[in-house]
């Protein structure tokens, strides 16, 4: 699906971008930041709960942030959260994953295969996986180790992942320069992630991995930003592979737009991201 934006609503939402960095106010007074199942994770993360439901009986949304692999800003995830639980109607468990370069592959990914595998054992009745950049690889490669373990696969929504760390997408050129990331960052982040590690191997780069019999998949890119060919090269892959997957694409939008919403500022972008997350997740789930 392409979804399209005006001039303005590129701007606006690029302009919401750029004022994250003065800041990120906090959750609203009386979110619920318990925990939602009867036993805890396991794991290390934070709940946020804007549903009024337990995970016993909707399910959790597993949140699997981006910053590189290197990176976390808590109080962005916690609002994240908060936004992604009031759309999904379930609670989300935000995941404090190890970081590159102390922890490089495969730590990140062990942690995201473990807090799945203990949310369910905590009595989830589903985990759905939520990635998005770094984070949007991270449940991708969970993916395909989970399908390599003979285990049940979850949901997947993955925002602007790099499916190929190899970094050979046409859009990493055409697009460099007019995202708010690049190709030299990505390359920093790819090198300290692999450590040495394959990085045309899966799967650490999901691309290259055995791609049938996956779960429905929802990915989501900007049309401008370095990685959009790394969705769209990754979607058609899965669709040759015979497992159903949605494609979203929204027009002129930027590296991670849809974290523009943390402003608290609704743009229809972000609206329309977040309508269209709870529609993919409930109608997925009837």
């Amino acid at each position: 699906m392409y979804i399209r934006a005006a001039p303005e609503e590129v701007s606006a939402v690029k302009a919401q971008l750029e004022l994250l960095g003065a800041g990120v106010p906090d959750l609203p007074v009386g979110a619920d930041r318990g925990s939602a199942l009867p036993r805890g994770s396991g794991v290390s993360g934070q709940w946020v709960n804007a549903s009024g439901r337990s995970a016993t009986d909707a399910g959790v949304v597993l949140y699997v942030h981006g910053g590189g692999f290197a990176h976390t800003e808590p109080r962005a995830e916690r609002q994240l959260a908060y936004h992604l639980s009031k759309a999904t109607g379930r609670p989300v468990f935000a995941l404090d994953y190890r970081l590159a370069p102390a922890h490089p592959y495969p730590a990140a990914l062990d942690d995201v295969l473990a807090a799945h595998d203990s949310l369910l054992a905590g009595g989830a009745a589903e985990v759905v996986l939520f990635g998005e950049s770094a984070g949007g690889t991270l449940v991708l490669s969970a993916l395909l180790a989970l399908k390599a373990a003979d285990k049940p696969l979850p949901r997947t929504v993955a925002v602007s992942p790099v499916t190929d760390l190899t970094l050979s997408s046409p859009s990493l050129s055409t697009n460099d320069g007019l995202d708010l990331i690049s190709r030299a960052v990505l390359e920093q982040a790819c090198t300290q992630y692999l450590a040495g590690a394959r990085a045309d191997c899966a799967p650490q780069s999901p691309l290259h991995g055995d791609l049938a019999w996956l779960p429905d998949l929802l990915l989501v890119a900007g049309a401008a930003e370095v990685l959009v060919d790394d969705a769209r090269r990754f979607a058609a892959a899965v669709a040759a592979a015979g497992t159903a997957i949605e494609l979203d694409v929204y027009e002129g939008m930027p590296h991670v737009f849809h974290l523009a919403t943390l402003t608290g500022t609704p743009s229809s972008t972000t609206t329309t991201f977040l309508r269209r997350l709870a529609d993919w997740t409930e109608r997925r789930s009837a």
